[in-house]
């Protein structure tokens, strides 16, 4: 991953793109801070399609779900 600043990225924007595409995400600063981050096309759709348990719950798909009976129940342990 790799840093510039806002102003060197708006003198060479060819050098930001360049720098996205061989390293990773670009993080650019203003004033000294990260404001912004350039990627490539292909590692936004990576990024998009990952999903967290968070999300998988929050879906409104149905999906089913129907476990095995259980036949016979593990006994207590003998202490």
């Amino acid at each position: 991953m790799s840093t510039m600043s806002a102003r060197e990225f708006n003198q060479d924007v060819s050098a930001a793109k360049r720098a996205a595409a061989e390293d990773g995400p670009l993080f650019i600063t203003d004033r000294g801070e990260s404001a912004f981050v350039l990627l490539t096309v292909q590692d936004y759709e990576r990024l998009a399609e990952q999903r967290s348990v968070a999300d998988w719950l929050q879906l409104d798909d149905e999906i089913e779900f129907e476990p095995p009976r259980l036949e016979s129940f593990p006994r207590a342990a003998e202490l």
